[in-house]
């Protein structure tokens, strides 16, 4: 899903975190709560979606004790370093730039399609203002293109840019994109899809190994016994299957 710069503060907090878990006591899932079908908060106020069925299962199969936590995006690895949680579980696609900050386990999607909505299919994409939420690969792609960025810090911020006029179209993993188009006549998908990044993963610190291990063999079972592939009809409908 969703590439900032982060400084030498980050490394030094880096390097003085560790494993929560590693003394036995709770694993705390960091999501973003507002970025549905992958993670929201449902009418109880309860984390939901696609990561969250998926991380209580991944903990299931690790035999960890976890809890969820939820965090602003702009600021979700920052807290995730600083040890404000133990990993992040919040559509966050692998790349090269936030691989140099914290560490990731292996994909538990494909990479999944960024297309762009507009109010009319005849948007300039090349040359218009076009939305997207701070600090991701859909705001990144957009600022090497000749298109003007706009940066909100929520997803929904980014939709209503569109539908007020202050941006011709906004950029963002198709999957969210969808209940807009279905359930709003006036928008429609513009352009072609763009593959970004490397598949969503779950970040951890880069002093905590053994957590990412335990992970990803939990993520590996699930690819193998086919549950991980119904999930992803489940929510993510129409996406890649493993």
């Amino acid at each position: 899903m969703k590439t900032l710069i982060f400084g030498t503060a980050l490394a030094t907090l880096m390097a003085g975190a560790a494993f929560a878990a590693s003394d036995g006591t709770t694993v705390r899932m960091g999501t973003e709560g507002a970025y549905p079908p992958y993670n929201f908060l449902n009418d109880a106020g309860e984390v939901d979606g696609f990561e969250r069925e998926l991380g209580d299962e991944l903990c299931a199969r690790a035999e960890l004790t976890c809890e969820w936590v939820t965090n602003d995006w702009d600021s979700i690895i920052p807290n995730l370093v600083s040890g404000n949680y133990d990993t992040i579980i919040a559509g966050m696609s692998i790349t090269d730039e936030r691989d140099e900050v914290i560490d990731f386990t292996q994909n538990y999607t494909q990479p999944d399609p960024s297309a762009f909505m507009g109010l009319s299919e005849d948007v300039d994409l090349e040359g218009g203002v076009i939305a997207a939420q701070t600090g991701t690969i859909q705001a990144s792609h957009i600022a090497s293109t000749g298109a003007t960025l706009i940066e909100f810090a929520s997803p929904d911020e980014t939709v209503a840019a569109v539908r007020n006029g202050e941006a011709d179209a906004v950029l963002a993993d198709k999957a969210f994109l969808e209940p807009f188009v279905t359930e709003n006549a006036d928008l429609v998908f513009v352009g072609e899809d763009v593959l970004l990044g490397g598949g969503i993963g779950m970040g951890l610190r880069e002093s905590d190994p053994e957590l990412r291990a335990k992970f990803d063999a939990a993520i590996q079972s699930m690819k193998d016994d086919g549950s991980l592939n119904a999930l992803i009809a489940k929510w993510l409908p129409g996406s890649a299957l493993f």
